[in-house]
């Protein structure tokens, strides 16, 4: 680059305005684990005033600002540049086999190295509308509390956990009042009126506890607190995700069996029928399945399609308020049969 050219550079650069980007990194992953469970990247972004704040993006994000910058700034003739295009970085690949951890913890680098050659490009390129509002904080970024940023920490920091001794007067305890039964070797099923020690809060909705010598975690809006955690086991309270509780049933010639799953998703969702079927054939290891609802009469209503789940969805609001549930349960249930069992279905005369 001439000297020309750089001073150029250096003046436009000095007139764009304090909030634009001008580094980030990656700090971490994190799962979401709802009725779709995906990975987004959490990053670490600072702008051209000093300020830095942290951004949640998935993978696709990356990849449809990469399309728009493409077909606005991609030369026809790449070894020719013209004075509104340039040479975009290149984006890695999209993976469609694989464990989904671990492709999100590869791409790191790769991602890295695009975000930082994608804001070396030139000054004017900054000011694209498309490429601001990727990196634009909003208001769900801003409220968002992140779970580690382990690429933020430094290498040498330890966390150490203590479990405290059980004493059946002065631990703090707390009382099943709904049955819950749990979809994890890692979640606690509770049966009502039993009491569970608690160990340590998880975060604003679930806690980890022990009952009957088994040790697993669960949600707090299913039992009622006899004496709380101290202070210091508390500090997860105002942050991390907020679950909600989905009761499911799954009907078979030899008997029912029951789970609760629990998403990291707002109670008013309305999921898609194919996300909800992958679920459920993830839940009960089943693959040739149907999803059912119960109408107000208590039919069971074979969902078949999306305008299904927003019949079952808008029905199961009409009956908030007549059943006792813990706050955080969706009001519809879905009862699994297998596809081929019509004999779960009243028949008419």
């Amino acid at each position: 680059m001439s000297l020309l050219q750089q001073l150029r550079e250096e003046s436009d650069f000095d007139q764009l305005p304090d909030n634009i980007p001008v580094s980030t990194t990656i700090a971490d992953i994190e799962e979401n684990k709802g009725f779709i469970d995906y990975f987004v990247f959490v990053m670490e972004v600072r702008t051209k005033g000093g300020s830095k704040y942290l951004i949640y993006r998935r993978y696709r994000d990356f990849f449809n600002l990469h399309q728009v910058l493409e077909s606005r700034y991609s030369p026809e003739n790449p070894d020719r540049s013209g004075p509104s295009t340039c040479v975009l970085p290149s984006l890695p690949g999209k993976v469609f086999i694989g464990n989904k951890r671990e492709i999100a913890e590869s791409r790191i680098p790769e991602l890295n190295t695009y975000m930082k050659r994608l804001l070396a490009l030139p000054t004017w390129l900054h000011l694209d509308e498309a490429l601001r509002m990727f990196f634009y904080q909003t208001e769900q970024d801003s409220q968002h509390h992140p779970s580690a940023l382990r690429r933020l920490r430094p290498p040498t920091r330890k966390v150490k956990t203590v479990k405290p001794k059980m004493d059946l007067f002065s631990s703090p305890r707390a009382e099943a009042i709904f049955d819950f039964r749990g979809n994890s070797k890692a979640e606690l099923n509770l049966k009502k009126g039993e009491v569970i020690f608690l160990l340590q809060r998880v975060n604003a909705d679930w806690l980890e506890g022990t009952a009957n010598n088994q040790t697993g975690i669960f949600p707090q809006s299913f039992v009622k607190i006899i004496k709380p955690l101290p202070e210091s086991d508390s500090e997860g309270e105002g942050g991390g995700p907020c679950y909600s509780c989905l009761r499911c049933f799954l009907l078979t010639p030899s008997g029912i069996q029951t789970r609760d799953v629990c998403v990291q998703e707002d109670l008013s969702i309305q999921p898609a029928h194919k996300d909800l079927l992958s679920q459920m054939r993830n839940v009960f290891k089943v693959d040739d399945i149907a999803l059912n609802y119960r109408d107000p009469e208590g039919d069971l209503i074979r969902l078949l399609d999306d305008e299904d789940v927003q019949l079952m969805v808008r029905e199961s609001r009409g009956r908030r308020g007549k059943v006792n549930r813990p706050v955080n349960q969706f009001p519809w249930e879905l009862y699994v049969t297998l596809a081929c069992d019509l004999s779960v279905y009243r028949a008419e005369a």
